[in-house]
């Protein structure tokens, strides 16, 4: 009797990549294709149209670098990312590690913690306006302040940097929370009995556990530091005194406001090999550093 192969995709090979074709169909146009002709654009001479006219070479880039708001750019965004990332990942391993513990009263503070994720970001936004407006805000009058968080130069990138961390808590504080969670309570114990406390735990046994979800929360992290853009439109535009002018925002300002879409996009390939360098970085240090269980 001739045995039938009822394994999926036996005796059509080509099915599996019949079920991938819908999300490549997505990739080519939305992801390979803009970046492909983002490339073009940045070696070439662009109209108001976005019509390429001629090929530049590499001007657009010598131009590029010879601007001092370029420059202002660049400190911004690392300033940004900087002190972003570590502050984050400080404050949620922080709540995840305090939270990891099963509370009578833990869902109320978990649904609290997980609350910035549900709101979007230009509502965030408009909030963080009121609240630290010179004028009228909570956070000046509770703390006896007197700062113009986002028309004063030297605070408005700290009050971006305050949006952002914000922002980042809701979703980070989940991951961190189920990576606690997750790692086996025989470990502890152990440590525990060997007469390890808390904060010695944590160190040697649960952080380094919990070491790819930290990994993957600063790669997200940084790159999503990278990109910010949004809270700065919003808020300053770029200033006061270009202080919160990021690569993103300058490459926004060069290709919609200027429609110098060439110089946009070499802006846009510059952040794009930044944020590669620093991932490459990371995932560098995860040789050395993440425990995979």
């Amino acid at each position: 009797m001739q045995r039938i192969d009822r394994r999926p995709g036996a005796g059509a090979p080509w099915r599996p990549y019949l079920y991938l074709l819908p999300m490549l169909v997505f990739a080519v146009g939305f992801v390979y294709y803009p970046f492909l002709k983002t490339i073009v654009q940045s070696v070439s001479t662009v109209n108001f149209r976005g019509e390429i006219t001629g090929c530049a070479g590499l001007e657009n880039f010598r131009y590029l670098f010879s601007r001092r708001e370029f420059g202002i750019a660049i400190r911004n965004t690392l300033k940004l990312m900087l002190i972003n990332v570590p502050v984050t990942l400080f404050i949620t391993i922080l709540l995840g590690w305090f939270s990891s513990k099963r509370r009578p009263l833990g869902p109320v503070y978990e649904t609290m913690l997980a609350l910035p994720m549900t709101v979007s970001m230009s509502s965030i936004t408009l909030i963080f306006k009121v609240l630290l407006n010179p004028s009228v805000g909570y956070v000046n009058y509770a703390l006896g302040l007197r700062l113009g968080w986002y028309t004063d130069r030297h605070t408005a990138m700290a009050g971006i940097l305050l949006l952002t961390v914000w922002m980042g808590i809701g979703f980070n504080y989940l991951l961190f929370l189920s990576a606690f969670r997750a790692v086996p309570q025989d470990l502890i114990g152990c440590a525990q009995l060997e007469g390890a406390g808390a904060l010695r735990t944590l160190l040697y046994v649960q952080l380094p556990m919990i070491s790819p979800t930290i990994l993957y929360v600063a790669c997200t992290n940084m790159i999503q530091a990278m990109m910010t853009s949004g809270p700065i439109l919003i808020l300053t535009q770029g200033g006061p005194s270009r202080s919160t002018t990021t690569l993103i925002y300058l490459m926004y300002t060069s290709g919609y406001s200027s429609s110098n879409y060439s110089l946009a996009a070499a802006v846009s390939l510059v952040t794009f090999a930044m944020t590669l360098t620093f991932t490459a970085l990371l995932f560098a240090l995860e040789r050395k550093r993440v425990h995979y269980q």
